[in-house]
């Protein structure tokens, strides 16, 4: 099956250990984190660890998704290609409607407020995405359809999410998700805000990134489900899918950069999946896990890979130029995209 490719043309960034894309991106390069002890206090009467934006006044709740996205936009619009935001959509991943501690808002007034915080109005097909941490490669696939059709020339895919609220801590920690002293097999919370310029890949004589393969799949078997055994049926579904589109082997691929942020169940997911779909012997097959770094990010993460593949791949820091990015929501939603690095030809 024959697919057009999207180029990733320039990435904005707002991380706790970065409020750029090269800031954050050569903080996590050098494994640096940002966590600390955040306000809030779990169960043992210890306190929670977090991984908190440091911006220029304490803000909080959606003012503050609001102000880092604008950040991150700001910086996609300032670098690379001119762009008229009249004429680029906005495609915005946010969490999940089922996502514990929601902020409230964020499908109808995040878009108006982050349009007011910068002073544009973006492409009026903009649209919302309650995807969580699926929703940016949800996006990559709306983006290649509306630049398919030459309804635009380029589209912003972002995503903003933050876990740092009472609410969904406590939530949360309810359900033993989170790291804590009273559970080892959990994550850090963290808050993001991340963007990606695409347009339809051309022929080119400089670098470029390239999304050239989406896939999704469902996974039965939750991280919290205890009466299905874990098989990675939906994660196998949507790597499948990406390859598919391509037209390649897994073993095509040099690294996987996923949002795998501390908890066994991914881990676990990650390697059935390897173990089901790989079939040559690779030497290595390294796994990348941002949120080492930078916490659990949820519907930033997607555009927060993006980044760091970009980074990685152009500065040749990445153990090669094929890439499997993969992601998966708690309601068993998967999607993987195939990124491919092209370098300057020398004759």
């Amino acid at each position: 099956m024959s697919v057009p490719p999207l180029a990733i043309l320039t990435t904005g960034m707002v991380t706790a250990v970065g409020l750029s894309t090269p800031a954050s991106c050569a903080a996590i390069r050098c494994a640096i984190d940002n966590f600390q002890e955040t306000r809030f206090m779990d169960s043992g009467g210890e306190w929670i660890l977090g991984c908190e934006v440091p911006l220029e006044q304490p803000w909080r709740g959606r003012t503050k998704l609001v102000k880092m996205l604008s950040l991150a936009l700001q910086e996609c619009l300032d670098s690379g290609p001119r762009l008229d935001p009249a004429s680029t959509p906005l495609i915005l991943g946010v969490a999940e409607p089922t996502r514990p501690g929601r902020i409230d808002g964020l499908d109808d007034a995040l878009m108006p407020e982050v349009e007011a915080e910068l002073g544009v109005r973006f492409h009026r097909s903009s649209t919302v995405i309650a995807g969580g941490r699926v929703s940016a490669v949800q996006g990559l696939g709306r983006a290649r359809d509306q630049l398919t059709a030459r309804e635009v020339d380029k589209v912003i895919v972002a995503g903003v999410d933050g876990l740092l609220t009472a609410s969904a801590l406590a939530a949360l920690e309810a359900r033993d998700r989170l790291l804590t002293s009273q559970n080892s097999d959990g994550f850090i919370p963290g808050e993001a805000a991340a963007a990606a310029v695409v347009e339809l890949a051309r022929p080119s004589q400089d670098p470029q990134l390239l999304c050239v393969g989406l896939g999704f799949g469902t996974e039965p078997a939750s991280v919290e489900a205890e009466d299905r055994p874990l098989r990675a049926d939906g994660l196998v579904q949507a790597i499948r899918g990406a390859l598919a589109e391509v037209g390649a082997t897994l073993a095509a691929t040099d690294f996987r950069i996923t949002d795998v942020s501390g908890e066994q169940y991914a881990f676990k997911e990650a390697a059935l999946a390897l173990s089901r779909i790989l079939r040559e012997r690779k030497e290595e097959y390294d796994i990348w896990h941002p949120a080492d770094c930078i916490g659990e990010l949820g519907a930033a993460i997607g555009p927060a890979v993006l980044g760091v593949t970009h980074a990685a791949t152009a500065k040749a820091y990445a153990p090669g130029n094929n890439v499997l990015a993969h992601f998966g929501n708690d309601d068993g939603r998967r999607a993987a995209a195939i990124l491919t690095y092209q370098p300057v030809r020398t004759a």
